[in-house]
């Protein structure tokens, strides 16, 4: 049976409904925790964990790189097997400049343009742009993944690309921000940062605008931020998950942990996955995201 184009509209639709009517229930957080389904978690969520504590607020989990690497991709740290990538989620991917207040921004964006369920936005570190939050192919499939959790799902996805670390960058991504708000007007927005890029989401959680607009954020690998208790984020209590490598050469575990630490003494609900013997890249090549999107939307 043929539908025609109008019929899929609907469908799509109804679908993205259903699916925000389950993210902003309030029927609790167990009903939440469901909203985005199994993908793959046979491949990306089967993780071996070492260690846990503050009633699992705290993880260590076991990393391998002949395993995790050698064993997962066809081209070591280039290319993933194709099980582990779904690529019929091309077809909702386009690439688009966007102006924002008189600032054009680079994206790559996944999903609807309007209405969508929820919205995650993914910024890269030094040396990045768009490309790398929507490569199928790297991180072992993992941002394939999250581009069919989101999208999949009556979401929205955008990889933007940041031209400077600086206040000019945040700006772009509040940008960025309200642009997501206002297409889908009352739906979560989920902001992830990687290494330098965790120096935007420290701005961005410094802007009040921006955390009444968020559900809330990941840092993977990231450098600290010792004015964090300061900001509009921290005030509205939004969920905050850290991901990071404990051989990181280049912003050190111990640091974002000490920070977790403080946040978890003052009860803040945070959360953090310590990835034993991961380098720098690890958090993104292994971050669960179904777990990580699922606990935020839950809150």
């Amino acid at each position: 049976m043929r539908m025609s184009t109008s019929h899929c509209t609907v469908i799509s639709v109804i679908a993205a409904f259903l699916l925000s009517a389950a993210l902003l229930s309030a029927a609790g957080p167990a009903r939440a925790a469901d909203a985005l389904p199994p993908f793959k978690d046979d491949l990306f969520s089967k993780q071996t964990v070492l260690q846990t504590s503050d009633g699992g607020a705290f993880e260590v989990i076991d990393y391998d790189e002949m395993r995790d690497i050698n064993g997962r991709d066809q081209i070591p740290e280039k290319r993933a097997q194709q099980k582990y990538v779904a690529l019929g989620i091309r077809k909702a991917q386009t690439d688009e400049t966007l102006s924002l207040d008189g600032t054009r921004l680079d994206v790559t964006r996944v999903g609807p343009a309007q209405n969508a369920a929820f919205t995650v936005i993914f910024i890269h570190g030094r040396d990045g742009d768009r490309r790398l939050g929507a490569n199928d192919y790297s991180f072992g499939g993992n941002f394939n993944r999250l581009k069919n959790l989101v999208a999949g799902n009556g979401g929205v996805y955008y990889s933007p690309t940041v031209r400077s670390f600086d206040s000019n960058g945040v700006a772009a991504i509040e940008g960025l921000i309200r642009y997501a708000s206002a297409q889908s007007p009352g739906r979560p927005i989920i902001l992830a940062c990687a290494s330098m890029g965790s120096q935007i989401c420290w701005g961005i959680a410094r802007d009040g605008d921006s955390a009444k607009r968020l559900k809330g954020m990941l840092v993977m690998s990231g450098v600290t931020d010792p004015g964090f208790t300061k900001s509009a984020f921290y005030k509205a209590k939004l969920p905050l998950w850290f991901a990071h490598g404990s051989r990181d050469p280049v912003y050190a575990a111990s640091d974002q942990q000490a920070l977790f630490e403080s946040l978890r003494k003052a009860k803040y609900p945070a959360r953090f996955t310590l990835f034993q013997t991961g380098n720098h890249g690890t958090p993104i090549r292994m971050i669960d995201w179904r777990r990580v999107l699922n606990w935020i939307l839950a809150r």
